[in-house]
């Protein structure tokens, strides 16, 4: 790996996905998702994994989400591995597609959206 890569992230960089994550792949997960914010709120990270600035927010909400004790579901969207998934989350919920991007719902709608450095835990609790 070039110094650029250990840097910037180059393409051969292995994610490590933390547990707390549920993988949103198909429109089954979205679903089992929306219906679950109707009994608590939950989170989507959309994120872009070719992008720095994406990398980078993703990073620091997971290190806020590691130093919280309060229990909280979050759902992680590979934008670029899932894009039709993602244009259906900004359709049906009514908010314009950003990346990254934190949406957070309840009863089934987008209470509240984030994108870049504006993202925080802080929107779910």
């Amino acid at each position: 790996m070039s110094f650029f890569d250990k840097i910037f992230g180059g393409k051969s960089e292995v994610s490590e996905q933390k547990s707390f994550w549920k993988k949103i792949e198909d429109e089954a997960d979205l679903k089992s998702a929306i219906e679950n914010s109707n009994t608590h709120k939950i989170g989507i990270f959309k994120h872009s994994t070719s992008c720095f600035i994406s990398k980078t927010v993703l990073r620091n909400f997971e290190k806020e989400v590691e130093n919280q004790d309060e229990k909280v579901e979050l759902y992680y969207l590979d934008l670029l591995a899932h894009r039709l998934l993602s244009n259906k989350i900004a359709e049906d919920l009514g908010i314009r597609h950003e990346s990254p991007q934190f949406i957070v719902i309840e009863n089934g709608k987008a209470v509240n959206n984030a994108s870049h450095q504006d993202i925080s835990l802080s929107q779910l609790l």
